[in-house]
């Protein structure tokens, strides 16, 4: 943690890092963000994505050789963990440099914390590596947090088959709704994150090595894999929808015959 900004500020990079790493949790302090924006020069357009939430993921390059600012690659993707049941995402925008790495993070979080236990590690690769494999290992980071919450997904679908075969219930109706929404609101995040990915293996960039390309193959790997699985259970919900209006059809049915069976009893005695 920072506690004197200005001291920070004026402060270089220590000889003995190789790369230096700034992360900003919480965008409500506009001067620490302006004061990082101006040391680090970063493009005005950026930022202003920084500042504005919910954006599509994407990668975009600034400055370069043949430009008066510094290379900078901009990439801008979202992080989401299972609170109390409900999926909650928070945007996270990253700068990559030659050698430094400036993260932005819409609120506090602990998905940072594989990384921070890695960079403690003396025999870690990070500690060895540029900027570019921090970069590549902060989306693995993000990337890595979807299994576990598909796996929530995938419990709770099986959990609402269970409940709508043993008796239909008309919560199970805004369950089923409220599945298929968050499914569709990890599709909306993890497609673009597919060409953000490819963007990064494919397209050359100085601040990239060739070695962090290697690595992003695998991460590649991972985003097809979560994409796979994501269809598969909005698959398994849109069953689940026509499941339960089966079992409201099958139950009004029961009705109508219990309700046609009295009328016929009792309309002739009338």
């Amino acid at each position: 943690a920072i506690d004197n900004l200005d001291e920070f500020l004026q402060m270089h990079r220590p000889d003995w890092a190789a790369v230096r790493w700034i992360n900003v949790c919480g965008l409500s302090d506009m001067r620490v963000i302006h004061a990082l924006a101006t040391k680090y020069n970063l493009h005005p357009l950026a930022v202003e994505d920084v500042l504005h939430l919910n954006q599509r993921p994407k990668v975009e390059s600034y400055g370069g050789e043949d430009s008066d600012q510094q290379a900078r690659l901009f990439l801008v993707t979202q992080a989401f963990s299972v609170e109390q049941k409900k999926l909650k995402g928070i945007q996270i925008a990253l700068f990559l440099g030659h050698k430094t790495v400036l993260t932005f993070m819409e609120a506090p979080s602990d998905i940072w914390e594989p990384i921070l236990t890695r960079v403690r590690s003396r025999s870690s690769r990070l500690r060895s590596s540029d900027a570019s494999f921090l970069m590549y290992s902060l989306l693995d980071a993000v990337i890595d947090r979807y299994f576990p919450i598909l796996e929530y997904y995938g419990d709770r679908a099986e959990e609402l088959d269970t409940l709508l075969l043993e008796h239909s219930q008309r919560s199970a109706r805004n369950d089923i709704h409220q599945l298929k929404r968050d499914l569709l609101q990890l599709h909306r995040v993890i497609w673009p994150m597919r060409e953000v990915v490819m963007t990064l293996q494919r397209e050359s960039h100085e601040t990239v090595s060739e070695m962090t390309r290697v690595y992003l193959r695998d991460l590649y790997d991972h985003v097809i894999q979560i994409i796979d699985i994501i269809e598969i259970y909005r698959e398994i919900a849109s069953d689940l929808t026509e499941t339960y209006m089966s079992s409201v059809s099958n139950r009004m049915n029961e009705i109508m015959k219990v309700l046609t069976m009295i009328g016929t009893l009792f309309i002739p005695l009338t």
